[in-house]
């Protein structure tokens, strides 16, 4: 892998110790746990397959290979920028050392958003299975205000205390929850034949319109593959570990949703049952795989699974707005590191109450885990294509300056706005109907609005 360096990164960048966190402390493997808990793979099969499936039908698999395609465009452009640069602001300072401030302040706003409302969504999952577990249990719904306290208030200390200790621990569990999943879907193609799956294959009853809404959906399984970068002030070796991560973490998910949209689905049909409606897929294709149990420890798996990925995006989250108020685009208070356990405390305080907030008003109003994680995950998804967007733009103008650019670096820079585009129009063509995903892409204009609005409001403050 080429590799840049240290003198020819950018002074800001290339200095640990200017961000007041603790340089060098996560390892390869916790790194790459940062990308792979933002994902959050358990959630995917239990939560997102069926929602893509009630979309794509028997064309699931495809609409996640095509998926896998995109984010694997974004994943080789991000990891350009990587292999240069050491940072704690992932694609808002990537977009900041290239694009014009107006631009590169849009990708700050909406990176924090995405993560944020990724984590706001997740908490909502985490709310989900939770009572799930009540029912089961107690035969009681769990308080759902309680819930949410107890998920976004823990990923919040323990990201508050020490960053190393959150990628151990979203490691093991993400690695646990995997590996049931894995044995579920292996048992089930032993004891139901290796054979294919026709109607799968012919694309039966598949439509192209169900697919490329299926593909839109598709991509929320994969926000936050490029959250490793959050870390550049923290990864040991970063210029080589975090492009690893990157492109690993994208290559995983890819080829893990891929198989697990085939398989579920071939599972569903041996059952006669509809994936889309299904309220505990896992569950069910244990059973029919011969270890029922098993589809009980991937329900709390997929709620471990949750709590993991709101830890995750409050760490990636934090460390944004963190170099945003460096930058002068938040309070300077924000910007400040705690002196035992250098971490950015203020900024996770305050992104903590950024994403309990909605979650609590959501639930208070007698909205259910479900729905508030496919809205807020919607939500999530404009953010993220802004800022993949914004970045695959960035990336020819930063590697010229650096005199890096290549033809090819070029094309995939094309390649990478291309899909963004199209990924951006799927969100917005047909026109959602349903309330309230009709209003979320006004709801996201407003957010930018504002952020672009504070933004030249600062600036005109400075200049006077």
């Amino acid at each position: 892998m080429e590799q840049a360096t240290a003198a020819t990164l950018d002074p800001v960048q290339s200095s640990s110790a200017a961000s007041g966190l603790r340089p060098g402390i996560l390892s390869p493997m916790e790194t790459l746990a940062q990308s792979v808990s933002t994902i959050a793979p358990t959630a995917t099969p239990a939560m997102t397959v069926p929602l893509v499936f009630a979309l794509a039908g028997n064309g699931t698999w495809l609409a996640y290979l095509i998926a896998t395609a995109t984010i694997l465009l974004m994943a080789f452009c991000v990891s350009k920028f990587a292999r240069y640069s050491s940072c704690s602001g992932s694609l808002y300072t990537y977009a900041t050392r290239s694009l014009p401030p107006v631009f590169s302040q849009m990708a700050g706003w909406a990176m924090l958003m995405a993560y944020v409302a990724t984590a706001a969504s997740v908490a909502g999952g985490f709310m989900n299975y939770a009572n799930v577990f009540a029912m089961e249990l107690f035969h009681r719904p769990a308080p759902p205000v309680l819930m949410a306290a107890v998920c976004v208030g823990g990923a919040t200390y323990i990201g508050y205390r020490d960053v190393q200790v959150s990628a151990q621990l979203m490691l093991w569990i993400e690695g646990a929850s995997v590996t049931l999943i894995s044995v579920v879907m292996l048992l089930l193609l032993w004891q139901n034949g290796l054979h294919l799956d026709l109607a799968q294959l012919h694309l039966s009853g598949v439509t192209a319109s169900g697919v490329r809404l299926g593909v839109v959906l598709s991509i929320f399984s994969f926000v936050g593959f490029e959250s490793a970068a959050s870390l550049g002030a923290e990864a040991a070796n970063p210029l080589k570990t975090i492009p690893q991560a990157i492109v690993r973490s994208a290559v995983f998910a890819g080829v893990f949703f891929t198989l697990c949209a085939y398989l579920e689905t071939l599972g569903m049909h041996k059952l006669n049952q509809d994936l889309g409606t299904s309220p505990a897929p896992m569950r069910a294709l244990a059973a029919l795989a011969g270890v029922g149990r098993f589809g009980e420890l991937i329900d709390i798996g997929a709620l471990i699974s949750m709590f993991a990925a709101t830890m995750a995006c409050l760490t990636a989250a934090a460390r944004i707005l963190l170099k945003m108020a460096k930058n002068g685009l938040a309070h300077p208070s924000l910007a400040r590191t705690h002196s035992k356990n250098a971490t950015p405390h203020l900024a996770v305080l305050a992104i903590g109450m950024a994403i309990l907030l909605p979650v609590v008003y959501l639930a208070a109003k007698g909205f259910g885990g479900g729905d508030i994680y496919g809205w807020l995950g919607s939500l999530s998804v404009y953010g993220f294509i802004t800022a993949y967007g914004l970045a695959a733009v960035a990336l020819p103008v930063y590697l010229k300056r650096n005199g890096h650019l290549t033809k090819g670096a070029l094309l995939l820079s094309i390649a990478a706005m291309l899909a963004m585009l199209l990924a951006l129009v799927g969100t917005l063509y047909p026109v959602p109907t349903e309330r309230p995903y009709n209003w979320l892409p006004y709801l996201y204009l407003i957010y930018l609005a504002c952020g672009t609005g504070w933004f030249f409001f600062s600036r005109r403050q400075e200049a006077g």
